[in-house]
């Protein structure tokens, strides 16, 4: 506003005058609100930019990205100089392959001897004579495994004296179900310990040790473990509470409280497996 506009108004009395620097001041109040808003995009916009310049900025040199997504403005890497060495293993390098075992620990051995010389000679049996030390190579295997199926014949006898008919008795150590407790044992630490599904243990008892059993034999043999370790846990469990200090690994309670509840004890689920996070729930 100039002079000759202000004192216009002036010359219009009071009334004018206040409503002239109330327009005023409400124009100056909204001007500010704008400036305001005008710095926050300013420095929103600032920093953004200086992000972008940071993206740009980026290689392999000062950053965790791969070589192959430098930019083409990125410098050259430096390449060390080369040491004249090949790559590999130097010279008297000792090694790091798999040690041999001791002899005393070796179930059998098998010599084998050169059927023929570079130049054509047959060697002969009697020309077996060793040159120096052996070389040495040893193979671990694993014997042929099946399950041993035995047929117990309970036979009958006629008394002589009361012509009574006596049937045999399976002797102590034959269990009365049909399979045998290594069996047993085998099947409740796949389905137990390992947290195999009933019917992927099935599949590996037969493609293991050939052993026919369905997922209702699994259910009753893991059944019959839950039984019979019902006393010894309930037992450890009384012992562990009276303890004064238990000295338990935290990150290992978790998976031994689940087996221990997943193969008996009357303070968890029993029968029925728990699903292990960020796995399949198990089949069958």
């Amino acid at each position: 506003m100039e002079r000759a506009e202000a004192e216009a108004v002036y010359e219009q009395g009071r009334e004018t005058v206040v409503a002239v620097l109330l327009e005023l001041s409400a124009q100056n109040a909204l001007l500010r609100r704008e400036v305001a808003d005008l710095r926050e995009r300013v420095a929103q916009q600032e920093e953004r930019i200086a992000e972008l310049e940071r993206r740009l900025n980026r290689n392999s040199r000062n950053s965790s990205l791969p070589p192959s997504q430098d930019p083409p403005a990125a410098p050259e890497r430096r390449q060390a100089p080369p040491s004249g060495r090949g790559r590999g293993a130097q010279p008297g390098h000792s090694g790091h392959g798999r040690h041999l075992a001791p002899l005393e620990s070796i179930d059998a051995v098998i010599e084998h001897w050169p059927a023929r010389c570079a130049c054509g000679h047959r060697f002969s049996e009697t020309e077996r004579r060793p040159v120096g030390t052996p070389a040495r190579h040893q193979v671990a295997e694993l014997p042929s495994i099946a399950v041993i199926l035995s047929e117990h014949r309970l036979q009958r006898l006629r008394c002589p004296q009361c012509g009574a008919v006596t049937r045999a008795a399976l002797p102590a150590g034959v269990p009365a179900g049909a399979f045998g407790p290594r069996l047993q044992a085998a099947v409740a630490t796949l389905a137990v310990r390992n947290r195999v599904s009933r019917r992927d243990t099935t599949e590996l008892l037969r493609e293991l040790f050939g052993a026919q059993l369905s997922s209702g034999s699994v259910e009753a043999i893991v059944s019959r473990a839950s039984a019979a370790l019902e006393e010894p846990y309930e037992d450890l469990l009384g012992h562990v509470r009276a303890a004064p200090a238990v000295n338990i690994d935290s990150g290992r309670l978790a998976p031994a409280r689940r087996q221990a509840h997943a193969l008996g004890g009357a303070h968890g689920p029993r029968r029925r497996l728990p699903h292990r996070r960020g796995s399949p729930p198990a089949r069958g």
